[in-house]
């Protein structure tokens, strides 16, 4: 219990420091605020305008989609907010529109219903090929939407509860017949802010974002149990011109992963997802903290995450791909990150992740260049790091500087273990690998942002 309470601690305490913590230049705060600006609606309904009842037993999808339908077809100026009231709101899926504010209000939870007939299917993401866990459709998402702009979920820490369980089970007992459901996911869509909501125990992914832009998620809350399968937090995918930052998350797989496609389908697509800030994130997870891929086929390049902290992960930071991918992995800045009790500390590798059949090019070979990661961290760390390249398209370009990952106390951590890899390391500890480069220069690598 101690060491419960201890953890807990320390995981609080980090969220906090995180949140007081400013980086400055010119003497403002650095934010991705601005590039979304909040926007004030006049006109305000409420759900209980639709017949809404918040007694976590009234199904409630009629009245949603009705009050979204009224949105969307009086197009008020300025757009319309949709006011959820306290109480808890049982729904099935519903779609949002464009210029409105889905507001949650403290006490609110818009809760998804566990019956599967409620949930659509809808057609595969062209650059995936197929749904992503099994072939062919995939549900919808709980909330969803496409081709919107000017679209703001926000409140006072209300609650999105996916009741997830029911489909973990059916992945875990392989009678899944389609691809679970996201929680959120947005679809070719512009000016986005997610914030100040608490999203909960997703059937699948939790927030993604695909094909979209200017998308910027804030003061969120993302959890489920370490065991739920494939709960990633938040997967930018095929976006460009996204932020995230000042969040906590804690799921069953990775907290953070930049995503652009399944092999050739993605290449086929051809849409990179790139200018991708993450800061000021907290989280816990037994797989990745922050991650690139291992679906990448259409490309992903300047990524900067920092001022990071993480507990109990599997892989601190993690870039994966593999033969069939294809796609580009460039210009990847990771820094400040401190990371405590990892299985490994950092992770670049060419043979992860699964193909979508027998179809993928296995000479189409990934190519990762131009990766910086420094001033980072670590206690209780396995094993320092693995870098493998492929060996017809060795990893280049990769740049380790101030790095310290400590095993646990009175043990040594595993040494590093590298292939096909080229590139400098300075002030790294445990010793790097010997086809890094050693340079006795602090600021040997160079962060473009």
């Amino acid at each position: 219990m101690y060491k419960l309470m201890k953890t807990t601690v320390a995981v609080l305490a980090a969220a906090l420091f995180m949140l007081i913590e400013t980086r400055v230049v010119s003497g403002e705060v650095v934010t991705c605020s601005g590039m979304v600006p909040m926007v004030y609606r006049n006109d305000k309904i409420s759900i209980a305008d639709f017949g809404g009842v918040g007694d976590g037993q009234t199904l409630n999808t009629k009245a949603f989609r009705e009050a979204i339908y009224r949105i969307q077809h009086l197009k008020r100026r300025g757009g319309t907010l949709l006011y959820i009231p306290s109480g808890v709101y049982l729904t099935g899926s519903f779609n949002l529109t464009s210029h409105m504010t889905l507001y949650l209000a403290k006490g609110a939870v818009i809760k998804a219903t566990q019956d599967t007939n409620d949930w659509p299917l809808i057609a595969p993401l062209p650059s995936y090929g197929r749904g992503r866990e099994r072939p062919g459709d995939r549900y919808v998402s709980f909330i969803h939407g496409d081709g919107l702009h000017d679209v703001i979920i926000t409140g006072e820490n209300g609650t999105i509860d996916g009741q997830g369980d029911v489909w973990w089970n059916m992945w875990r007992q392989r009678t899944l017949q389609f691809t679970r459901p996201n929680l959120i996911e947005l679809m070719n869509s512009r000016n986005i802010i997610i914030s100040n909501v608490i999203f909960k125990n997703s059937p699948f992914w939790n927030i993604h974002p695909v094909y979209c832009s200017n998308v910027v998620i804030r003061y969120v809350t993302i959890l489920a149990p370490a065991d739920s399968p494939n709960t990633d937090g938040i997967d930018p995918d095929s976006s460009s011109h996204v932020c995230i930052e000042d969040s906590y998350i804690s799921t069953g797989d990775d907290l953070v992963a930049v995503k652009s496609g399944w092999d050739e389908y993605g290449i086929a697509y051809g849409r990179p997802s790139k200018f991708i800030t993450i800061r000021r994130l907290t989280g816990s997870s037994p797989f990745a903290g922050i991650a690139v891929g291992s679906e990448t086929s259409g490309g992903v390049e300047n990524v900067l995450a920092e001022h990071v902290s993480l507990f109990n992960m599997g892989v601190g930071i993690h870039l994966k791909t593999n033969i069939g991918r294809g796609g580009v992995i460039r210009n990847i800045t990771v820094s400040s990150v401190y990371m405590e009790n990892v299985r490994k500390g950092i992770k670049i590798a060419g043979d992860v992740g699964d193909h979508p059949d027998e179809n993928y090019n296995p000479n189409a070979l990934p190519v990762l260049k131009n990766v910086v990661i420094n001033n980072v961290w670590g206690e209780k760390v396995l094993q320092a790091g693995l870098i493998q390249g492929l060996k017809n398209a060795p990893f280049t370009g990769i740049c380790l500087s101030n790095i310290h990952l400590n095993g646990a106390t009175g043990t040594r951590n595993l040494p590093w273990k590298c292939s096909d890899v080229s590139g400098t390391a300075s002030q790294v500890s445990p010793l790097p690998c010997s086809e890094l480069t050693s340079t006795d220069q602090a600021g040997a690598c160079f962060v473009p942002f």
